[in-house]
């Protein structure tokens, strides 16, 4: 039984394109799938979620990443009476529109489209379901419901301000009422990016070398749940006091959220999904306290992982492959791939529109095929990288 605040199926606001209603599936459940399915789903394999995908086989990617928040999300949404189906698709589509080298590349995109708009990986996600996506007979992208697109614009929260363009397009087409909060669904999914990346970078740093156990033990957090373990398992194998300490952090986090958010939820009875929209903060959050802790993990992760000697080189030389790219596909746009040349061409002669064509076809990179794309066009080096088809292609 879903509760009375959850996006009910029955009642979504619909498809841009209409479309006949599935025998055997709601539509989130239809939504979901469609992610799941998508070519730029199947690309998060090969992309940056910290560390460059080449740098070793048991660091998160973009995609186990996503799959993570998308489990988080479903525990959240189903403790909480929501819609899991909804939580669970705007969990799998969050990332969608991360170019390769994660943030790093992000960062070097929104730089080189400075003049045209920028760049903003929210907005290209959407840009990505609605138009991007080239597979279906009566339309571009995949047609999602409004309650998931929704999700995806606005996890984070409402959308002020100058828009970024891709955003800005498809809202005047479909007004996905950027200036509210989103439906509860969605801002599970978003916590539940928090919870995933807070507790699986501490597990990759760790594995990398850049800080200890130890170093763990004296933050809040991290320190009682290895001082836990310790007390549980004395004298147990690294690996697996690891393990059991971090599943705790894990634990603790899921657990805040959800008694937080029912609290909220028993105070304010919200009586439908846009109540929850129109509350003018969010209902799903963590307590102040776990907050103000986590803020503390934040900081030493920024300082001894994001900020790593080792890991500012490689986004250094990422960063340059993608500033490299760009300007040799603003200068020569007949070497993008067949499949691009019709947005080319729509493109004509108008540099902004040529510029963002360039931008869709880098941001849809994977990391080993834009380190492939840089040695070929730029005369790049990198080692031995497996072969890789066009990832931005309309496979």
């Amino acid at each position: 039984m879903l509760a009375p605040y959850a996006c009910q199926p029955g009642a979504s606001r619909g498809r841009l394109w209409p479309e006949k209603v599935s025998t055997f599936r709601s539509p989130f459940q239809r939504d979901r799938d469609r992610i799941i399915h998508s070519s730029a789903f199947r690309r998060l394999k090969h992309k940056t979620q910290v560390f460059v995908e080449h740098e070793g086989d048991y660091y998160r990617t973009r995609l186990t990443h996503t799959i993570e928040v998308a489990q988080v999300a479903r525990t959240i949404a189903t403790a909480l009476r929501l819609n899991t189906d909804l939580a669970e698709a705007v969990a799998l589509a969050h990332d969608l529109g991360h170019p390769p080298f994660g943030h790093t590349g992000e960062d070097a995109l929104r730089e080189l489209m400075a003049p045209w708009g920028g760049f903003d990986h929210n907005a290209q996600a959407i840009r990505i379901v609605t138009s991007l996506e080239r597979h279906y007979a009566d339309f571009d992208g995949l047609n999602l419901t409004w309650e998931t697109l929704e999700g995806i614009a606005k996890h984070n929260g409402p959308v002020a301000g100058e828009l970024p363009v891709a955003l800005a397009e498809y809202n005047a087409r479909h007004d996905l009422e950027l200036h509210t909060y989103a439906s509860a669904e969605a801002q599970v999914a978003a916590i539940a990016d928090d919870v995933a990346y807070n507790h699986h970078d501490l597990h990759d740093g760790l594995r990398a070398g850049l800080f200890t156990e130890a170093d763990l033990c004296e933050l809040p957090v991290t320190g009682p749940a290895f001082a836990e373990v310790d007390r549980l398992y004395p004298g147990l194998e690294t690996m697996r006091r690891r393990h059991e300490a971090l599943r705790r952090v894990f634990g603790v986090m899921v657990e805040d959220v959800i008694a937080v958010a029912e609290a909220r939820l028993l105070a304010a009875q919200p009586r439908s999904a846009d109540e929850i929209r129109a509350m003018g903060t969010t209902i799903i959050r963590f307590s102040k306290k776990l907050y103000q802790e986590l803020k503390a993990i934040r900081s030493f992760l920024f300082h001894r992982m994001y900020r790593a000697p080792s890991v500012m080189a490689e986004r250094a030389r990422v960063t340059a492959m993608v500033r490299d790219l760009f300007p040799r596909f603003m200068a020569e746009p007949a070497l993008l791939p067949a499949d691009w040349q019709v947005d080319v061409a729509r493109a004509g002669g108008d540099e902004a529109a040529l510029a963002r064509v360039v931008c869709d076809y880098i941001s849809g990179m994977t990391d080993r095929f834009a380190i492939q794309e840089h040695a070929r066009l730029c005369g790049g080096r990198h080692g031995q990288v497996a072969p890789a088809r066009t990832p931005a292609g309309r496979d």
